[in-house]
Parts: C-alpha cells; structure tokens; sequence
C-alpha cells in the first residue's frame, strides 16, 4: 500500500493506515416511501446532517422495511451537501443514501474514529464532487489516510478529548446562555421604548413643546391626499380597545399612512458584468448590514429605472421565504441601485423618523404581527396589502428622535458584548480544533512502550478481514 511522501512522521508504535483498512464502510440507500413513517414503528431511520445532534442523531421517521442497515456505534457519516458530519449511531437504524455508515473493525474504538475524522472533516469535504449537489465516494472514504495508535493509546485518547470537551463545552454553554440573555434584553429595550417607557421623564420635561402625534398624523394624510391625485385609499380604522393603552401624546396607526409607497421590487437576472445598477436581493441583507461589493448588476430600462432606485432611508422587507418580514434600513453608503422582486419597499413620509419605524420591526410587538399575517406554508409570505395594514405606536416627532437615541445608546452595549461573545465562542473552535490536532499527531497523551505496536493491531485486523471475506465466498459456493 502506497502512501502519501508528505505525512508527517508519527510517534513510536503508531502506523499510517487507510480508513478502508481499519473499518468496514455502507452506503446508505433510502427505501421505498411507503415503508417510512412518522409514528415509531420500524427502526430509526436517518436521512441526513438535519438528525445529527452533537454525538448522537434524533430520529424523525421510522422505517418497516430498511434497505441499508447502521449497527449500534457504527459512525454515521454525511456524504452529501453538506459533506463530512458525524455521529454514533445509538441503535440499528435504516439509513438513506445522504449518509454512511463506518463500521469499526473489533480492535478500533468508534469514538477514536469519530474524533478523528472531525479533525480532518474540512478535508473531506473539500474533496466533494457534484453538479447538482455536492457528495463524496465510497472510495475516497476508505482511501483516506489515517494515523492510527496502539488500542490502549485510542482509549487514552478518548478519554483525553472527552475530559477537555467537557470542560470546554461548559465554557460554550455560558457563552450561548449569555447571547439568549442578551435577545432578552433587546427585546425588553424595545419593549419599553414603544411603551413610552424609556422616554417617561423625557416627555414629562417636555410635554409643553410637544405636538401630539394625532395631529402630525393629520398633516401626512392631508399632505397623502393631495399627493394622490384623487387615488387615496382609506385604511381600515383601528379598534384601539385591543391594543396596548400608549402614553399622552401617542396615537395608533399603520404602515401605509405614515408611507408614500409601498411597492414591490422588479423581476431580472442578476448578472455580474459590471453594467447597469446593482440588483440587491434578500440574501445580500446579512446581519443588518449589505456589502455592496458583491451584489451583482441587472439590465433594465431608464423609466423602470427610475422606478426601482434605492434611495437613503428607504425600508425594505423580505417578503418570502424563511426570512419573510425581515427589514432592512437603506444607510448613506447605497450605490445606484434597484430592489428585487422578493423585496417590498416602502418610502417612509420626511415626516416621520425612518430609524424610528426601522428599530420598531425589530421588536416582538412587530414580529407577533408578521407571524399572524403571512399566508402558505412550505413558502410563507406576506404581501404589500398587508404591510400597509401593520400596527404602529406613534409619537411625536422629537420623542420619536429621543427614543432612537435611548435604544441604540443601550444596544450599542449589548451589540459590543456580543462581538466579545461570537469572539469567544470562535475562539473556543478553534481550541477544539487544536485538541483534536494534537491528539491525532500523539501530543496530546503520554505513549506507553509496553502497548503493542499499532502494526502488530493492524495486522491481526487484515487476517481477520481475510477471513471473513473466504467465510463469505464458501457462503456464495453453498448457495
């Protein structure tokens, strides 16, 4: 067997083997959907990385009648996009042609196995081919090159590894608990903001200066109905009654009279030659923010130009999809450019904070309101209609600027502790990743010169293979 000149070299006792040599692979190969159900009868039956949790996978479906079989401890192995994942397998389960199972020959420890192919996972997944879908062979599986250790080593080992994860995933699970607290707390900032909470004392200082609400609200629709050319459409009155009791001063409205327009995006190809304006898409609004390098160019007509033409303080929402009522706030940096057609845009009045309406689809009151109002259900979405018709606590216009300010003071804090907390949760992978290093190049515990050597392991392994294969040929003659 011929192996890669560039292997490192390993430490005494251990050899460089090949998965194929020390395990036993079966593809996957999903059955019949009439012998599947959701209902527990059957045997676990595992399709994919979507079961997976962190050592062993849940079952979704059953099956009655399984094609491909994983045995108890076997390693289930995701073999298409995305490529390289791993579990245990707890129990015999059926498994369907998205994974693999890795069978450990008698002499090899499965976690031992499981760890190592963590360590080399972006390996195997770099080695994916496909059109259609990335996936990985059967035979580069068994060909990959592994270091193997003497079977008490593998044991230390594991349980090595195990002992610093533990340790290691208690820090992560601080970590994880501190970004929930912090979902918390915004949502408590923004909950108390469009109370009136924040700007209680503020208000009260200021109370003689302010013009209510209801009256700056009169002034749009005064300004709306000229504007419209004889087209003004009335929304639906509000049933104040069912809503929140707002502060003195606050007034109920929708979306759609605070709005100039609310219109859908156009339909092109994106295309990334540099000619016409950029075409931005839901998928290029990540974490509130565009980088407008990599949005690409559309073609379109100077009057449909015109049309479509991002502007500052424009609002955007996703208006389909799994980030369906997902809004954007168009900043000063936006380039020429037009929205696509699973965006909806809406022109905010100069009359109103556009930061003000932009921080308030943020909060749950928002969120409770999409969730009622999208339709369908593989593709939920919400459409112009019904964005017109979204409920709004409205203050007046210096309150609407004081408590901008009050929620991004207090949000600037929370957004710096959770850079802090991503860094950390980085950067404990990254330890996690160095464990797996050094334990699979024999650093991470002592050898001991009295183990057998992993040659003399792996070559009890090979007979014992032979073996079985003969056993199986004079099975085939019987027959």
């Amino acid at each position: 067997m011929e192996f890669n000149t560039d292997l490192p070299a390993l430490p005494k006792g251990w050899v460089w083997t090949r998965l194929g040599e020390v395990s036993e692979l079966i593809l996957g190969q999903s059955p019949p959907s009439s012998t599947y159900n959701e209902d527990g009868k059957g045997i676990p039956f595992y399709q994919g990385k979507l079961e997976f949790g962190e050592i062993y996978p849940s079952p979704r479906k059953w099956c009655s009648s399984p094609k491909k079989i994983a045995e108890k401890n076997d390693i289930l192995i995701s073999v298409r996009a995305p490529i390289g994942p791993t579990n245990i397998c707890p129990e015999k389960s059926c498994i369907g042609r998205g994974l693999a199972a890795i069978r450990p020959m008698d002499r090899i420890e499965s976690l031992f196995i499981l760890y190592l192919i963590r360590s080399f996972e972006n390996i195997i997944a770099g080695r994916g081919t496909g059109t259609t879908f990335n996936a990985i062979t059967g035979n580069l599986l068994r060909g990959f090159e592994i270091p193997l250790p003497p079977l008490p080593e593998q044991y230390r080992i594991v349980n090595k590894i195990e002992e610093l994860f533990t340790k290691l995933d208690a820090g992560v699970n601080a970590l994880k608990k501190i970004k929930i607290q912090l979902k918390r707390y915004r949502q408590a900032v923004l909950k108390n903001a469009f109370e009136g909470k924040l700007t209680q004392q503020w208000r009260e200082a200021h109370k003689e200066e302010l013009e209510p609400a209801s009256v700056l609200l009169e002034k749009i629709k005064e300004q709306r109905k000229k504007e419209s050319k004889g087209k003004f459409i009335e929304l639906p009155p509000i049933a104040t009654s069912e809503l929140p009791e707002l502060p003195e001063g606050w007034v109920w409205t929708r979306l759609g009279e605070i709005s100039i327009k609310i219109h859908y995006g156009y339909t092109a190809r994106a295309k990334e030659n540099n000619v016409g304006p950029k075409l931005l898409r839901i998928t290029d609004i990540q974490n509130n923010s565009v980088n407008w390098n990599s949005v690409p160019y559309c073609k379109i007509d100077n009057f449909e130009r015109e049309k479509y033409l991002l502007n500052e303080g424009d609002l955007v929402f996703a208006r389909t999809g799994a980030t369906v009522g997902k809004s954007y706030l168009l900043k000063g940096d936006v380039p020429e450019a037009v929205f696509a057609s699973y965006l909806i845009r809406t022109i905010i009045t100069n009359s109103i904070s556009k930061k003000y309406v932009f921080q308030f689809f943020q909060s749950n009151f928002y969120w409770d309101q999409i969730q009622k109002a999208k339709v369908g259900v593989g593709q939920p979405n919400v459409n112009a209609q019904l964005l017109s018709r979204l409920l709004i606590p409205l203050s007046p216009l210096p309150e609407q600027h004081q408590i901008v300010a009050e929620i991004e003071r207090r949000l600037s804090v929370a957004d710096q502790l959770e850079k802090v907390v991503e860094q950390s949760l980085k950067q404990a992978e990254r330890l996690r990743q160095s464990i797996l290093k050094r334990a699979f190049e024999g650093k991470l515990v002592p050898q001991d010169p009295t183990d057998e050597p992993a040659e003399k392991l792996l070559e009890r392994i090979r007979e014992e293979k032979e073996s079985r294969s003969l056993i199986k040929q004079k099975s085939r003659w019987k027959k």
